[in-house]
């Protein structure tokens, strides 16, 4: 019988019991009513914490890879991002907030910029949604662990919650790649586009071929015709 591989999560409420704490699991639905407050250390650091705070017990949410971890994510939302680039004069010319001439400014950065892809100027903001894999390949290989538990959220009961997250080794791998890849479409959106464009005609023009490959393949062997009696 094959070994049943315990994920992150097990081996962390393996390791409370044995430091006499009890884990109890939770799951957070809204956490905008909760008041915490986050661990910088690590596991070993935060167990002494919750000790030192007189914890009986630790709440244990299991994490796991979600599939939109794979796409941009600027954390600008619609309303931020028509504040920012919607209205050139959103004091009606009579600028008041000071930010008006900072929305003129960026607008004539567009403009004036050279190194725009079919004559757009492009923000971070511009390419949410754009799938890293396209700016690193090699994240492709974690879409078969979508739904897999990386992680979990300890917390410490109580008015203020004292909180850690500890990730499998494996997911730490993945969050790097993400943050590269989010790091070179902050640093430069355009030339990030470009780079994702040309990886993705070059995977397109790979299936094509093996597409093409495949029907001269069928075309070459016809099947026998039986042999009338």
């Amino acid at each position: 019988m094959a070994k049943i591989q315990k994920s992150i999560s097990d081996e962390i409420c393996d390791y409370l019991k044995k430091q006499k704490l009890s884990p109890i699991p939770v799951q957070t639905l809204n956490e905008d009513m909760e008041t915490t407050r986050y661990f910088g250390g690590d596991l070993k650091e935060f167990i002494a914490a919750a000790k030192t705070l007189g914890a009986k017990g630790i709440f244990v949410e299991t994490l796991y890879l979600e599939e939109d971890e794979f796409y941009y994510d600027s954390g600008m939302d619609d309303e931020e991002y028509a504040a920012l680039y919607g209205n050139d004069e959103c004091c009606n010319g009579e600028c008041k907030c000071g930010k008006c001439e900072d929305k003129k400014s960026k607008k004539k950065a567009k403009e004036d910029d050279d190194s725009d892809v079919d004559g757009v100027w492009f923000e971070p903001e511009d390419l949410d949604g754009l799938d890293l894999t396209l700016l690193k390949p090699q994240m492709a290989k974690y879409l078969d662990r979508v739904g897999e538990a990386c992680g979990a959220r300890l917390t410490v009961p109580g008015v203020d919650h004292l909180e850690v997250e500890i990730f499998a080794d494996w997911y730490d791998d993945f969050a790097e790649l993400v943050d590269e890849a989010s790091e070179a479409i902050e640093i430069d959106p355009t030339d990030a586009l470009r780079q994702a464009q040309a990886i993705f005609e070059a995977e397109e023009a790979e299936l094509a071929k093996a597409e093409d490959k495949s029907v001269k393949k069928i075309a070459a062997h016809p099947p026998k015709k039986s042999k009338k009696k």
